[in-house]
This record gives C-alpha cells, sequence and structure tokens, in this order.
C-alpha cells in the first residue's frame, strides 16, 4: 500500500483470553504483522479473560505488541458474550479509522461497531470466525436474529472475509451478501518448527506407547468420541485431549484418557510428542490446532468439514469424511505405517512453508485496500449523482 492505514479492530475476545479459543491467536498474529508493515491498528474488545470469569468494571488501555487496545469496562455477560455500555462512546471519541475489521458475529461488540461503522460511513470488513451458519444451541433463536437484528452486519459490510471455503459457503447460502464481495483468506500456518517432546513420564503415558493428540475445545461436536472409541481398537495407545472443556460430558475417559485443560499458547512439546494428531470435528472453519500439528512435523488426520483441509496438498495430510469408521482407519493406518507417519511429517512442514503467515497477511492488505476503494467509489457514485 502507499500508506500506512488506519485500522481498528472490534472483536468480544483479546489476547491473552486464549481460553476463547483459536480466532485470540489468529487476531494477535494478523494484527501483530498489520502493525509491523507500517499501519496503525487498534483494537476494541471486552475485558472478558475467560469463558466463565467475569469482565472488569473499568476500561483500559494496554498493548499487545504494537497494537494499542481498548479493553472496555464489561460489567454484565451472556455466555460468553460480554455487554460493554460504553463501546458507543469509545468509537466516537476514537480516532476515525479509514477501515474497521468486524471480527466475529452475534455480539455487543461486533454489532455495535458494524452499526456505527454504516452510520458514520466507515468502510469495514467483516469475518464471522465460523460463526456465520446458525448450529448446536438454540438454532432457531440464531435463525430469527439473524434474519432481523444481525442480518445488517454482513449485509452492510464493505468486504466479508471467511476462513475456507465451507465457511465461504456457508456465507452465500444466507443470500444477503453477494458471491463477490465474500473471500476466501484463510490462516496462516506457523513457522515449521522443532522442540523438545514433553516428557511421558509426567504425563503418565508409557514410552512406547502410540500416543494421539487432540487440541481444542473439549465438546460436543467435535468428534472426541470417535478418538475414544479408537482406544477400544488400539489397546496399546493413549489419548491426550488439551483445551477449554466446555462440560458437554465428552471428556470422560479410562487411564489412557489424558485431559490437560486449556494452555496460555500452543502446546508445542506436545505435539511433539504425539503420534498423530486427529482433528475429527463435524464442523469448523478453519481449524488452527491441525496448522500447529503439521508445523510441527507431526501427521495430520483431519475431516473434510474443517476449513484447514483446503490448505493440505495431496498427501500432506490425511483428509477424510467426518465418519468414524474412516476417522478410525486414517489413525490406525498413521499409527502402523512409518514410512506413511514419515510421508505426512514432511508434508505437513510444507504445507506450512506455503500457506505462512506473510501470505495471509498480504492478502489481508489486498481486502483492506479492496474495501476502502469500494467505499470511496461508493461516495463519489452519490456525489455526482446529487
Amino acid at each position: 500500500m502507499d500508506r500506512g492505514l488506519r485500522i481498528l479492530f472490534a472483536a468480544p475476545a483479546w489476547w491473552p483470553a486464549a481460553a476463547f479459543g483459536g480466532p485470540i491467536a489468529v487476531a494477535r498474529e494478523l494484527t501483530s504483522r498489520l502493525a509491523a508493515r507500517g499501519h496503525t491498528v487498534e483494537v476494541v474488545t471486552t475485558s472478558l479473560t475467560s469463558l466463565d470469569g467475569g469482565g472488569s468494571f473499568r476500561t483500559r488501555v494496554g498493548r499487545v505488541g504494537d497494537v494499542r487496545v481498548r479493553y472496555l469496562a464489561t460489567p454484565v455477560r451472556y455466555r460468553w458474550m460480554g455487554i460493554t455500555p460504553t463501546l458507543p462512546v469509545a468509537l466516537e471519541r476514537g480516532e476515525r479509522p479509514d477501515v474497521v475489521h468486524v471480527f466475529g458475529f452475534r455480539d455487543p461488540v461486533t454489532t455495535g461497531a458494524a452499526t456505527w461503522a454504516r452510520v458514520r460511513g466507515v468502510p469495514y470488513v467483516f469475518e464471522p470466525l465460523g460463526m456465520f451458519r446458525a448450529r448446536l444451541r438454540k438454532v432457531a433463536l440464531k435463525r430469527a436474529l439473524d434474519s432481523t437484528l444481525y442480518r445488517g452486519v454482513a449485509g452492510g459490510a464493505t468486504e466479508v472475509v471467511v476462513a475456507s471455503s465451507l465457511e465461504r459457503d456457508d456465507v452465500l447460502a444466507a443470500g444477503v451478501v453477494p458471491d463477490e464481495r465474500v473471500h476466501v483468506r484463510g490462516n496462516g500456518f506457523p513457522e515449521p518448527f522443532e522442540v523438545a517432546p514433553a516428557d511421558r513420564a509426567e504425563l503418565g503415558i508409557p514410552k512406547d506407547a502410540p500416543v494421539i493428540l487432540y487440541v481444542g475445545r473439549i465438546a460436543a461436536g467435535k468428534g472426541i468420541e470417535h478418538l475414544q472409541a479408537a482406544l477400544a481398537e488400539l489397546p496399546e495407545a493413549h489419548l491426550v485431549l488439551v483445551g477449554p472443556d466446555d462440560r458437554h460430558g465428552v471428556a470422560a475417559g479410562g487411564d489412557r484418557v489424558h485431559v490437560l485443560g486449556p494452555s496460555d499458547g500452543p502446546p508445542l512439546a506436545l505435539y511433539r510428542t504425539a503420534d498423530v494428531f486427529a482433528l475429527p470435528s463435524g464442523g469448523e472453519s478453519f481449524g488452527m490446532a491441525a496448522a500447529e500439528a503439521a508445523a510441527a512435523g507431526t501427521p495430520v488426520v483431519v475431516t473434510d468439514r474443517c476449513g484447514v483441509a483446503d490448505f493440505f496438498a495431496e498427501g500432506e495430510a490425511l483428509v477424510v469424511p467426518d465418519d468414524r469408521a474412516a476417522i478410525l482407519n486414517a489413525i490406525r493406518q498413521v499409527l502402523a505405517v512409518p514410512a506413511l507417519r514419515e510421508r505426512l511429517a514432511a508434508g505437513g512442514v510444507a504445507a506450512a512453508r506455503r500457506q505462512s503467515w506473510d501470505t495471509v497477511t498480504d492478502r489481508q492488505e489486498e481486502l483492506y485496500r479492496l474495501a476502502v476503494a469500494s467505499r470511496t467509489a461508493a461516495s463519489s457514485a452519490t456525489t455526482d449523482g446529487s
């Protein structure tokens, strides 16, 4: 770009609130690279730090690297959503951005920021983070609200950015946004890395036991029950689950299931310990943990309902249907065939090098440029026609 842009991110949670999942890490990576390229990046968000805890009654301003973050007073929350009464004031008092990045869906911060941007004539990019299709809880209510209260969030966006072709299909199916305004950007894979494996003795895992690793929310719909079923067919294997427990009753297991809870960052040592990483989810807009595992050189098994599958070439991961038999067969093959493990390990590293964060940031800059140019053209057309 000819000059640095002033970019405002609006999100329901921000770093260090890692318990909110992959989007927190994605946001930090993307914004840090945008700031490093000379853009002024600011964030408005809640003061929530965990899925269970409350927010602060006072607004504070902090920095995450070169990114200025306003953690707004959040005296009330409903489920995972924080209520921020001072959001309108914060938006009005801040310096006018060139573009807003609405980072999330169906929460007060993103809905409020999108409304403010439309009223003020500021172009905004909308990224629904896999939440656009109503599913899991209260589907009927979500659909009713999507057709009324939230309809303008997507419809008023200058551009919509999604993490995968699966998410693009979800957005287009709603009929709110035309095809040409929905763009698959993807997320970056980490740089390939090598670290020492975790200590198996500390985990309670025998030295030579095969290890199956899952990283993510421990919740219904994630396919964890398929991994537990795999243990019945693989009597020597151990299953390690890393992530916040949504208390859906899917974390139960015997002495070969190790539930470690959420980590402050990617569990790098555990990726290096695992013989296979599995993401057997029935639906993920992306699936950042699979990208992390690939960068570690850990063989990856992922369902075709996870957006990250788009970014693996043939032979770089085993992409299977969302079907228990297919998932179990893939895991069994990886554990049984050393040559396959070696091929997938090398393939995952190749995918990580190709789908770098620099590549993703290039694409995001193009979308900001497109959004600003589209709004400028629209304003010119209005002026000429008046």
